[in-house]
């Protein structure tokens, strides 16, 4: 197979193909053989993960049964084994067959893919405020990658500060096993309670804390998040339980939808532990 980001490299293409073009971009050199079985699961790997960064690192591949000068030079004493070169120079290797998440995360941190800093685009512009480019960064994640957890909890996240409950309520309700579906699991409250005021099913009675709960939540859905955290708190200094502990759940969410660096989060989190406990 070769291609300009997928290319079979012999001991003398491999200074021209490898040395110099990894000044360019990284070059993942697979050292392999038509008899090495493990080599037939791994170089198909390493293939469709290269097509997939499009071009953010080059696969170069060396059949050590012909090249067995650069095998020796390079110290390949058995195979697979993968090196990354950057500048002329190795700057990681792995030995041996490795399952595709393990390979994608060695070739992550080499060389992010597309789909990797529109993912960080997304996650910094939401940080930032601005929810509406974000949701629009996590949404190309999700083309590429539909059950992307990482885009789909920003893309949820979002909607939520958009104001836009129902949409990232289906996301949640739906969300993937990942190790993000507990943060979705938490964001459920404020989703469902945000949803239900937008249509009228909130069922609120003539209270005084009714109204403070729905207006919290009003504030809420403008990405008001400090506010309506205070609000709520106000509302668990004189009910612990109110509305059977869904006050307190959705004060959770909204912890999760604040930057997890952010002092106020802390100060936060100690008040609410200190109120209930």
């Amino acid at each position: 197979m070769s291609t300009n980001h997928i290319i079979d490299v012999s001991e003398a293409t491999f200074q021209h193909e490898v040395i110099a073009y990894s000044s360019q971009v990284p070059v993942v050199v697979d050292f392999w053989a038509e008899w090495c079985i493990p080599c037939r699961t791994l170089g198909p790997i390493l293939e469709n993960l290269a097509t997939e960064a499009q071009g953010a690192f080059r696969l170069a591949k060396v059949n050590v049964d012909e090249n067995p000068k650069l095998a020796m030079h390079y110290q390949v004493n058995s195979i697979p084994s993968v090196k990354t070169f950057q500048a002329g120079e190795v700057v990681g290797e792995f030995l041996g067959l490795k399952p595709e998440p393990e390979v994608r995360q060695f070739l992550h941190r080499l060389a992010p893919s597309a789909s990797d800093l529109a993912l960080e685009k997304g996650q910094s512009l939401y940080l930032d405020g601005h929810w509406e480019a974000a949701s629009t960064a996590f949404r190309e994640v999700l083309k590429g990658s539909p059950d992307d957890s990482q885009a789909l909890l920003g893309l949820a996240k979002s909607l939520l500060a958009l104001g836009k409950s129902s949409d990232a309520l289906v996301i949640l309700r739906e969300f993937p096993a990942s190790q993000e579906y507990s943060t979705a699991e938490r964001l459920l409250p404020l989703a469902e309670a945000t949803a239900n005021l937008a249509l009228n099913e909130l069922g609120l009675d003539e209270s005084l804390h009714s109204a403070a709960f729905a207006n919290t939540l009003k504030v809420a859905s403008k990405g008001n998040f400090l506010a309506a955290i205070d609000g709520l708190l106000d509302i668990i200094r004189e009910d612990k339980n109110h509305r059977a502990g869904e006050t307190r759940r959705v004060i959770i969410s909204l912890f999760e939808m604040l930057d997890p660096g952010d002092p106020e989060l802390r100060k936060y989190r100690a008040e609410l532990a200190s109120l209930l406990f």
